[in-house]
């Protein structure tokens, strides 16, 4: 890490034009290939980004993107014969040099930040700490440099305190404003893999609103994404890719929703969802009675059998806190009730609300939801290893393998098998992992929060149905998510989360983008 001794002199809110108008690509890829093992991730794939363009990189989960980017970022190599150029210059795929670094940023699906820092800690991480000619670190200017990052995006981010008590959204945030501090963007690329995972439709205007200014200063940004009206909205071209392979690379003003979905999926795909009414008597399977935590006021819902009951505000509105409070898992201080009726215990922690069959799968999965070290199966059976010891107890390693066995191809989760390390899997894949381990403990309620953040729209849809199957059997279903797109497809009843307390109710089919939007923002 280099020390920053500069004097403080305003840098310019984005890059000044430069290269753009040249035909030779920013950055250019051809004959890249990569294999794991006996798995093929990528297999001769060419790729280039014009100056001043945003070039958007879609496909199927597990097409090969995320390995694309990460050969790019040099925490892969590629295999022998593969070119890559910057702005005409060679360079080496799999290996990290400081031009490089300057020209090429990237925010991946992971963040990289360290929550147990600071937003100013983290942003000094990549760039160094500004210093007095003595070596003393100059805290009020870095505080103030990264005040001036984060207000970009209007979250109100306290940059002196741990991203641990952040929310997803600001932690995205924060990854952004890294990425984008000291960039060498007149000849470079900034790389942002799935940076609206998490925010609600009101952020994601002002994300496009930066990425559009980054464009229009001559800079090139390519945008990884599953969202098809993200790309249209935002992208000049886009690439496909599936089963490793560069499919098309298309302009976007030549596509249709229906076409692009059709190169995604390799036949004719239909996207459209809505859930069915759940059936039968509103028989209550959860009770919450005046819940506060954090930004949560007083918070109360009853929730049904076979009900799916969305949960959703703007930032720092309490709709990120409250799955969080309900099974245990928030870090503070909680007040209230929560009960399931069939039982008088109430739950304290994760393990009780678990063991009282409401499990949490967690937004952030790669931090909350799955064991790197661990294997898909290992990850799979962890909360079910009192049910899977013997008399004994040992063990019994066959059994868990079976049990494991059975809800991969249950949940259809695409991996070499059980014992295949769950950090080769892709985030979708991973993501099917954390629900299957819920459902295997079969709960009477599921808790989601951000279900569907960083998937493709294949796997999405897969995510909706497998959803969708466990409500109908009589499961109730929490979804919380700033994703307005999820509570359209799955919510039969929303709640609408302002200023810690729930505002609006919207149910059936007056559940509609306009009508979430409005009553998040108080415009109704």
């Amino acid at each position: 890490m280099h020390a920053d001794t500069s004097t403080g002199t305003t840098e310019p809110a984005f890059p000044v034009r430069g290269a753009a108008g040249t035909d030779r690509p920013v950055l250019r890829v051809s004959a890249l290939s990569k294999r794991f093992g006996a798995t093929q991730a990528l297999e001769d794939v060419d790729l280039d980004i014009a100056h001043g363009e945003i070039h958007a990189l879609i496909g199927p989960n597990g097409s090969g993107k995320s390995t694309l980017i990460k050969i790019l970022a040099g925490y892969h190599h590629a295999e022998p014969g593969a070119v890559a150029e910057l702005d005409g210059e060679p360079f080496g795929l799999g290996h990290v040099t400081g031009s490089r670094h300057a020209r090429l940023r990237f925010v991946h699906q992971e963040l990289g930040l360290v929550n147990e820092l600071n937003a100013t800690d983290n942003l000094a991480l990549s760039r160094g700490f500004a210093r007095t000619a003595l070596g003393n670190i100059r805290w009020p200017e870095m505080e103030r440099r990264t005040t001036a990052l984060v207000e970009r995006f209007g979250l109100g981010i306290d940059v002196r305190r741990p991203l641990s008590s952040a929310t997803p959204v600001q932690r995205a945030v924060v990854a952004i404003a890294a990425a984008l501090q000291g960039w060498e963007g007149r000849r470079g690329v900034l790389v942002l893999d799935e940076p609206t995972a998490v925010l609600p439709p009101g952020e994601v205007a002002r994300l496009f609103d930066i990425v559009r200014e980054i464009r229009d200063a001559g800079a090139s940004v390519l945008y990884v994404s599953h969202r098809m009206d993200e790309i249209f909205a935002l992208a000049d071209r886009v690439t496909v890719i599936r089963g490793g392979r560069r499919i098309a690379t298309r302009a976007v003003a030549g596509l249709t929703p229906r076409s692009l979905a059709e190169l995604m999926a390799g036949e004719e795909t239909e996207t459209e969802h809505r859930p069915r009414p759940p059936s039968g008597p509103a028989t209550p399977v959860l009770e919450v009675r005046d819940l506060w935590a954090g930004s949560l006021r007083g918070v109360g819902f009853t929730l049904a059998r076979g009900e799916r009951l969305g949960v959703t505000g703007l930032v720092g509105s309490g709709h990120e806190v409250l799955p969080y409070a309900v099974c245990g898992a928030y870090g503070g201080p909680v007040r209230g009730q929560v009960r399931v009726p069939e039982h008088s215990r109430r739950w304290t922690d994760v393990k009780d609300a678990r063991e009282l069959g409401v499990p949490l799968v967690p937004a952030d999965r790669a931090a909350e939801g799955v064991i790197g070290d661990f294997s898909v199966g290992e990850n799979l059976t962890l909360p079910l290893l009192d049910r899977l010891r013997a008399r004994g107890g040992r063990l019994q390693r066959r059994r868990e393998s079976s049990l494991a066995a059975d809800w991969i191809r249950r949940v259809g989760v695409r991996t070499a098998g059980p014992g295949a390390r769950i950090t080769t899997l892709s985030g979708g894949n991973q993501q099917k992992v954390v629900m299957a381990r819920c459902l295997a403990q079969q709960p009477a309620v599921l808790v989601l929060c951000e279900p569907t953040a960083g998937v493709d729209i294949a796997t999405r849809l897969q995510l909706y149905d497998l959803i969708e199957r466990q409500a109908v059997g009589g499961m109730g279903v929490i979804v919380s998510s700033s994703d307005t797109e999820d509570l359209l497809a799955l919510c039969t009843r929303v709640l609408v989360v302002r200023d810690g307390r729930i505002v609006r109710e919207i149910n059936g089919r007056e559940i509609t983008e306009p009508a979430l939007v409005h009553a998040m923002e108080g415009t109704e």
